[in-house]
């Protein structure tokens, strides 16, 4: 009983947020009891569902493991322990309500060691709860044979710190998993991709390395299909590409460009240049089509040759664009307008000093055409 009143002295202090109710429920049960009647079982549940909003699942899946003489100083010590570390309140019942076995985990043999390999990694504060918030389930795997492992595995893809980092951040559900992904690592290396082309990989498609090793091989096969070199940084975009389309997709986009008056094989020289071409809708890329070969009047073999400088963000940077550029036309504001190919290439920083900033009687005008059109798009 000492030892329960010690946590509530502590308790009080770091858990300001959360209710009395909730705090005093934990401390209500006798360390000696060695097991909890029906009505107490009965008051979990009905406490779980109210205060943490649990499932009835995870509530009755919690009130066994109580009735299993798994005693409240365990779940008071574990809320304690993520409270210190920085979780906020939200965090914290995000994070039991998605794997409620953490609240009887053992803190300091189980939960610290794990928080400080992540601590090691390089995740702190805010961004540390954040990622342990959004990945619970990391926590209920093994540190030695799944997280450690699966932690040195990916830091041997990925060098960069940052790129580190922001690879845990978005797909740190891929941990637990590290033995797929070694075997997909050792296949996409025999066929060339490694190094930064494979962390560039691993960045942009994720889930490509926990997918079955058959998906991975007709998806490499495909790419060299179609004309792409092992070794080349656009296999990288053509196998993420295809691993995002089926092959009816595929072939759909393709028709739909064939229909803009491009033959087969231009459609998939388009594709061999730009890969990402593919991932754009099919309405973005009809709306695009319309707008480059009969607004802008670009020759066909514009697209085909330059497709990502014509095409890829035409809707954050290609209308507003020629909007300004036909208000420039139309009031003759350049002795000598460039061509529309020439505007396209330019960083938006050089556009709207070359061709709004140092035209100050129309700026205001010119800069409303470039905005308003920039919405609208």
């Amino acid at each position: 009983m000492q030892s329960l009143k010690s946590h509530h002295v502590v308790s009080s202090s770091l858990f300001n947020q959360f209710s009395y109710q909730s705090m005093t429920f934990f401390l209500s049960f006798s360390t000696k009891s060695r097991c909890l009647h029906f009505n107490e079982t009965t008051s979990i549940i009905d406490y779980l569902n109210s205060d943490l909003q649990f499932s009835r699942t995870q509530s009755l899946y919690v009130s066994k493991r109580v009735s299993g003489c798994r005693f409240p100083q365990n779940p008071l010590s574990v809320l304690t322990f993520f409270k210190i570390i920085g979780f906020s309140q939200s965090q914290i019942l995000s994070l039991i309500r998605q794997r409620p076995q953490i609240l009887f985990t053992n803190v300091e043999k189980i939960l610290r060691p794990k928080i400080q390999l992540f601590q090691m990694s390089g995740f702190q504060g805010y961004e540390l709860c954040s990622f342990i918030s959004k990945n619970p389930s990391i926590l209920t795997h093994s540190l030695k044979k799944t997280l450690v492992p699966s932690v040195e595995a990916i830091r041997k893809i990925v060098y960069d710190q940052k790129d580190f980092i922001l690879v845990l951040h978005r797909c740190g559900w891929i941990l637990p998993k590290y033995k797929r992904i070694m075997e997909n690592v050792v296949f996409l290396v025999s066929c060339g991709i490694l190094g930064t082309h494979l962390s560039l990989l691993l960045k942009l498609h994720p889930r490509l390395f926990v997918a079955q090793r058959s998906t991975i091989e007709n998806n490499v096969s495909r790419a060299v299909d179609l004309g792409f070199l092992e070794n080349s940084r656009m296999l990288v975009h053509a196998i993420h590409t295809l691993s995002c389309l089926s092959d009816k997709t595929f072939e759909r986009k393709l028709k739909l460009i064939n229909c803009f008056g491009f033959s087969k094989d231009e459609g998939l020289q388009m594709f061999k240049r730009t890969p990402t071409l593919f991932r754009t809708s099919e309405k973005k890329l009809k709306i695009g089509m319309k707008f480059f070969l009969h607004t802008v009047k670009l020759p066909k073999s514009v697209l085909i040759h330059q497709p990502k400088k014509n095409y890829m963000s035409y809707l954050l940077a290609h209308l507003p664009r020629y909007k300004v550029f036909q208000l420039l036309k139309s009031k003759n504001l350049c002795k000598k307008l460039p061509s529309y190919i020439h505007v396209l290439c330019l960083s938006e920083e050089m556009f709207l000093d070359k061709y709004i900033s140092q035209f100050r009687e129309n700026a205001e005008e010119l800069l409303v055409a470039y905005k308003g059109h920039y919405l609208e798009a």
